[in-house]
């Protein structure tokens, strides 16, 4: 099992050793554009394996591809964040750019890869990569919601003042402040649902601390995190490399589900070797179903910015 991640920053190397780690991998490959970045990472990355103990062999390449040649799984972290001064159409034009050129140059060399996208904005940018491969849409998937699901159990557990392990909770929607769905109304403890321990007041707080998780972190670290999604990515390149088929909520290309079309947004879905093997219906309320379609409709205005 191959494994390329594209872009060698905090992400992408956060990526690359939690996928090491977990020894599921026979190789990662870690690309960038920055001279010997890639390599350096990878270097110091494989210096850890008699320390950590895996097998997974870890390679850095500048900008050449041809390293990434039969890579079954790759991970798109490439892109810049938004700088004062910019507006959101430049980032979007920079980073859809990006994108689209490391989309095609791993198709290139690996015809049969699946995509997992990280690069924002990411609803956006995992449309832009179906929209500009044309593969199969189960190949394509946005990590967004299961980052933001494990930001929500995170704020579960703290609120119940329980182990993460004890929650379970799902986030769909737009991987955006305002875009996202925490379902505190599913949410449960070891299969009590969590409404019978806390009170609506108190999930809702929890739910608004969800939707600014990676807003909160921004501000505290003066950067974007990078241990959580490189944790999320990694589960996610594990459930296909592994055939786990377990859920997650996922950026997948809609066409008629939850009454949406023509777009990648978060709902849960079935992960395994094929990558998104299917799409969940989930039963939503009125006001869960109303908050989907505006979160749909600002993604829908985003990828309205792009020259597709």
């Amino acid at each position: 099992m191959k494994v390329t991640i594209v872009g060698a920053g905090a992400v992408g190397a956060s990526c690359a050793e939690y996928i090491a780690i977990k020894n599921f991998a026979s190789e990662v490959v870690i690309v960038d554009i920055k001279e010997n970045y890639a390599e350096g990472k990878a270097m110091d990355l494989m210096q850890t394996a008699s320390l950590n103990g895996f097998d997974t062999k870890i390679v850095g390449s500048t900008n050449d591809y041809s390293k990434t040649a039969n890579s079954d799984i790759a991970v798109i972290t490439s892109g810049i964040p938004r700088k004062p001064g910019m507006t959101r159409e430049e980032l979007i034009g920079i980073n859809a750019g990006i994108v689209k050129t490391v989309s095609q140059s791993i198709l290139e060399h690996s015809p049969n890869v699946i995509f997992v996208v990280v690069s924002n904005p990411m609803d956006t940018m995992t449309y832009l990569v179906h929209k500009s491969t044309n593969l199969p849409k189960n190949r394509i998937i946005g990590m967004g919601g299961a980052l933001d699901s494990a930001r929500f159990k995170y704020r579960l557990s703290e609120a119940l003042e329980c182990p993460a392990s004890d929650v379970n909770g799902m986030v769909i929607g737009g991987h955006s402040d305002t875009g996202m769905i925490p379902l505190t109304r599913l949410a449960v403890r070891n299969s009590i649902p969590v409404s019978k321990f806390l009170s609506t007041e108190r999930l809702n707080e929890v739910a608004e601390a969800t939707k600014v998780g990676g807003a909160t972190l921004t501000k505290m670290l003066g950067t974007s995190a990078w241990y959580a999604p490189g944790a999320a990515v990694s589960s996610m390149v594990q459930a296909i490399a592994c055939d786990q088929k377990k859920m997650f909520p996922c950026s997948a290309l809609l066409e008629g589900e939850y009454d949406l079309e023509d777009i990648s947004i978060g709902v849960p879905c079935i992960i395994g070797k094929d990558g998104i093997e299917k799409i969940v219906a989930i039963d939503l309320s009125d006001q869960e179903k109303n908050k989907l379609q505006e979160s749909a409709a600002a993604v829908k205005k985003t990828n309205g910015l792009l020259d597709i």
